[in-house]
């Protein structure tokens, strides 16, 4: 069978070719791409998402899901529109049942890696404010002392570079915008996320012999929230066992960070990419 599953949306013109980084019986594990929702979108449900693409070519028995004779396919979690990473899917709704009961209480282990602006003192450290939707910005968390849900996001630095950071970072709850509320509420806006005060990263800034073209506008080496989820450890549903999913970085964080490796002077590297 293929280890990608390919979908398109006629509607919008776009394609993706999606990874598979896991698969038995009972699940199904994809490498999504940054932009692309996870499911709809309650704002406007128009849009393209996977589980509504996936669905659809269940339907219609297209190739990947015909091999597989799939009937049923739900996410047990969800990924943010510009995150990437791995998503886990159930094939089965016992399944599905095991990994959200799983997820209810925070038990699976999520590593994901984003790319800060700023510097830190301490190699490790956290962040344990309180998180509550804004009052009058829709899609938008703030920290809340008062009205907010407990939250906990644990952090490590694997690579310094001046004025950035590249982070290691261990959700322990599950809030909407953690990761990225956490980092800003630090001092340290994730890098292409400017609902939190993050800016996009680009090579004009980095490079000091950059020569713009004349005949385009520059592209940003990373333009979406800097963040992918790149490991996710969770317990078989069926069988019990520890299951580790890892996740290949996408091509623009790897391209960031081979550039901020090649012209920002750095300490802390590991070989993580």
């Amino acid at each position: 069978m293929s280890d990608y599953i390919k979908l398109s949306s006629p509607a919008t013109r776009e394609f993706w070719e999606i990874p598979i980084l896991y698969e038995d019986a009972e699940l199904l594990a994809v490498n999504k791409p940054a932009g692309l929702l996870t499911s709809p979108d309650r704002y406007d449900p128009e849009r393209p998402n996977l589980m509504k693409l996936l669905h659809r070519d269940i339907e219609r028995g297209a190739g990947w899901a015909a091999q597989r004779g799939l009937s049923y396919l739900m996410n047990a979690h969800r990924l943010d529109f510009g995150t990437s990473g791995v998503l886990l899917l159930a094939k089965t709704k016992p399944a599905l049942v095991a990994l959200a009961n799983q997820f209810g209480e925070a038990k699976p282990a999520k590593v994901y890696v984003a790319l800060a602006r700023g510097s830190a003192n301490q190699d490790s450290f956290f962040c344990d404010v309180k998180l509550a939707p804004h009052p009058v910005r829709p899609g938008f968390m703030r920290v809340d002392a008062k009205h907010g849900k407990l939250s906990r996001t644990e952090f490590s630095v694997r690579e310094r570079f001046s004025g950035y950071l590249l982070i290691e970072c261990r959700p322990l709850t599950g809030r909407t915008h953690q990761i990225r509320v956490h980092l800003k509420a630090l001092g340290l806006p994730m890098v292409g996320d400017p609902l939190y005060g993050g800016n996009p990263l680009w090579l004009s800034t980095l490079k000091p012999d950059y020569k713009p073209h004349r005949d385009r506008e520059e592209i940003p080496l990373i333009g979406r929230a800097a963040l992918h989820a790149e490991k996710l450890t969770i317990r078989h549903p069926t069988s019990g066992e520890q299951i580790a999913i890892d996740a290949p970085w996408p091509k623009d964080f790897t391209v960031a960070a081979k550039y901020l490796r090649r012209y920002v002077s750095a300490s802390h590297r590991s070989d993580s990419a």
